[in-house]
């Protein structure tokens, strides 16, 4: 099983803005200079936020930016005072109660920066907006919006009402806490219209959030362990007709302090120095408020009452990281609870969660992320800098050769390539040779792995995975890592060597660059050994999507259509005995089929892909007699961002 992070499009669209706006109480005016168009990949996410310059009131755009898109400020949200209006005027207690009534503690969720309170790369912003109805108010006075005797919503001198358009999906989640967000802003004189539209609309390709059509647009981020941000953030990815809308800054917030701290966050690979970097991003995005982070969705999780060892944190996605240590006193088979069945278990072409969970049993975790923060599982130590296991080397690197350049790419080295230099500097390549950075990360197994019929593992096996995940024919959607990987060394049954293309520094090289493995001499139904099965045959051989070997805690014994796979316990696990002999997954109808067999004692374990955050979490919680519950802030946040220009 591959362990390398996927680099692909995620499933819903998002974008962050770059903001040049108009704030404070002054008449000062300041010349704001166009950001340069730059051809960039779109990756679709669910968004981020914004930035803006403050102390101004009008912004007179440079000649050469006149031509450009998108240069007007907003004639509301231009105004910073406005947007502080907004957050100032928005329960989010409240609206977190609505969606989420079990969380007696608001708090946890709520957000105020593009990443969770308990991720390592969080500060908290010394700017802060909590719910001060009078605070909002005063501020909308100043920036002229009055709310005159008897009148509902505020007008300006000119008599135009303040009314704002408010876009986002028509899932029944976001209806509820929009409407208690309309509600919020009327009470403040604010007068909100919402536009409930399709999600294919709102994150297509061509409309909605890709082409800056909002004024006020909420929808949901997925955070990772690595928090990145670069791509959403920056004044370079500003997405616009004249550039074909590439870019992921849809917000059009352009800071310039903001932007050379997140960029340097994510060009450096010291953790001190990406979170003093991560913690200048936080301030700056705080004071112009591009964006108003909302809170993190609630995940929830049960168990049956007396089951033990389960432990999910914030950070870690995959619950069943630690399933060899469950137990449940005095019975040998614990029963997970699916409301989704997968379609197969070869995970390098099927990437449904209920299958990465599934196969996660049988190849086991080979790193966690609890907290947001990574460990080693099945290696023995996660390679980085600070232990050797990972050294940036000076390289002479020559006309020919394959670099990765200045804006990411991976491209021949030729006259006019710029690229940086060993000190950072970015540089054009004329002749000869030039100094780069290049980094080797030697990564390694724990010693004494085997395979789950008793087969040693081999260096023919990570071989063998290296080759099928970089294939172009098997089946994987991304090849992001393979094309930045030069060279790579198998030293022995548990070790490899890999040499990174130069010019690419990998803020997450320490998982990235570490092996996975398939069992090569396996012989398969076809005829032969996987090792010798052509990787475009792979997403049908049944010894993968179905009956896969691994070397994780538990090997697959049956799989019923429908019904249930079985698992049973691996005795020969690296990390000892599993303290269960058997695990079921069960196939359930719904959530609600799901809560019954957990408390009916059909079901032990409940994830959140299951259960979900509806009514029968209620339900669930209540049953505290039966149940353990596991309420916990996902990574997953919700967010309105403020469109800062206009057409």
């Amino acid at each position: 099983m591959q362990t390398r992070k996927t680099w692909a499009l995620l499933s819903v669209a998002s974008i962050a803005s770059m903001v040049i706006a108009a704030c404070a109480p002054t008449t000062t005016t300041v010349i704001v200079t166009a950001p340069p168009v730059i051809q960039t990949q779109v990756v679709k996410v669910e968004v981020e936020t914004t930035k803006i310059v403050t102390e101004i009131q009008t912004v007179v755009a440079p000649t050469e930016a006149a031509a450009l898109s998108f240069t007007t400020p907003h004639p509301i949200l231009g105004d910073l005072r406005v947007r502080q209006a907004i957050a100032h005027c928005a329960d989010r207690a409240s609206i977190i109660a609505s969606v989420y009534p079990f969380v007696a503690d608001q708090s946890v969720l709520l957000m105020d920066a593009f990443v969770p309170k308990s991720h390592w790369a969080y500060t908290a912003p010394s700017t802060q907006y909590p719910f001060d109805v009078e605070a909002g108010g005063k501020l909308l006075d100043e920036a002229g919006w009055k709310l005159g005797e008897g009148a509902t919503f505020r007008t300006n001198e000119a008599g135009d009402e303040f009314a704002l358009k408010f876009t986002t999906t028509a899932a029944a989640f976001r209806q509820t806490w929009a409407a208690v967000f309309e509600k919020n802003m009327a009470t403040c004189g604010m007068r909100v219209l919402r536009f409930h539209v399709p999600a294919a609309y709102w994150f297509g390709d061509t409309t909605g959030v890709a082409r800056r059509d909002y004024e006020l647009g909420a929808f949901a981020w997925v955070g990772t362990a690595d928090p990145g941000g670069a791509t959403l953030y920056g004044c370079n990815v500003i997405p616009r007709p004249e550039n074909g809308w590439a870019g992921q800054n849809a917000m059009g917030w352009c800071n310039e302090t903001a932007s050379v701290a997140i960029n340097a966050a994510n060009n450096t690979l010291s953790r001190d120095e990406r979170i003093k970097q991560y913690a200048i991003f936080h301030e700056e995005f705080a004071k112009d408020l591009p964006s108003l982070p909302m809170f993190n969705r609630a995940e929830v999780l049960a168990t049956a009452k007396d089951l033990v060892g389960f432990a999910p944190a914030p950070g870690e996605p995959y619950y069943v990281y630690n399933i060899n240590e469950w137990e449940i006193p005095g019975k040998d088979t614990i029963v997970i609870a699916f409301s989704q069945e997968p379609a197969s278990l070869f995970t390098l072409v099927e990437d449904a969660y209920v299958a990465a969970v599934a196969a996660r049993l049988v190849y086991g975790s080979h790193t966690s992320s609890l907290n947001y923060d990574f460990a080693a599982i099945l290696y023995k130590s996660l390679p980085t800098l600070e232990n050797g296991g990972a050294v940036v080397n000076e390289v002479d690197v020559k006309e020919g050769d394959m670099v990765v350049d200045v804006t990411g790419e991976v491209v021949e080295l030729k006259a006019g390539v710029k690229v940086k230099d060993a000190s950072g500097a970015e540089v054009e390549f004329a002749s000869g040779t030039v100094k780069m950075q290049q980094m080797v990360v030697t990564a390694s197994f724990l010693d004494g792995i085997a395979w789950s019929d008793g087969t040693p593992l081999t260096k023919a096996d990570i071989e063998l995975s290296d080759k099928i995940v970089c294939d172009k024919e098997s089946g994987a959607t991304s090849f992001f890592l393979c094309d930045r990987t030069a060279a790579r060394e198998y030293v022995d049954d548990t070790t490899v060597i890999y040499t990174v293309v130069p010019g690419f520094l990998d803020p997450t090289y320490f998982v990235d660059f570490t092996p996975g493995a398939y069992p090569s001499a396996r012989v398969i139904s076809a005829g032969g050994t996987l090792g010798e099965a052509a990787a475009s045959t792979w997403a049908t051989l049944p010894e993968m999507s179905e009956s896969p070997l691994g070397y994780g805690p538990y090997k697959i014994t049956g799989w019923t259509k429908g019904q249930e796979m079985s698992f049973e316990a691996n005795a020969g696990f690296v990390l000892g005995a599993p303290k269960t002999a058997n695990v079921i997954i069960q196939f359930v109808a719904d959530t609600n089929a799901a809560v019954a067999a957990l408390l009916a004692g059909d079901a032990d374990v409940l994830g959140s892909e299951t259960l979900g955050a509806g009514a029968e979490v209620a339900t669930v919680i209540e049953a505290a007699d039966k149940v353990t519950s596991y309420v916990q802030a996902s990574a997953t946040w919700e967010h309105i961002d403020f469109a800062l220009f206009i057409k």
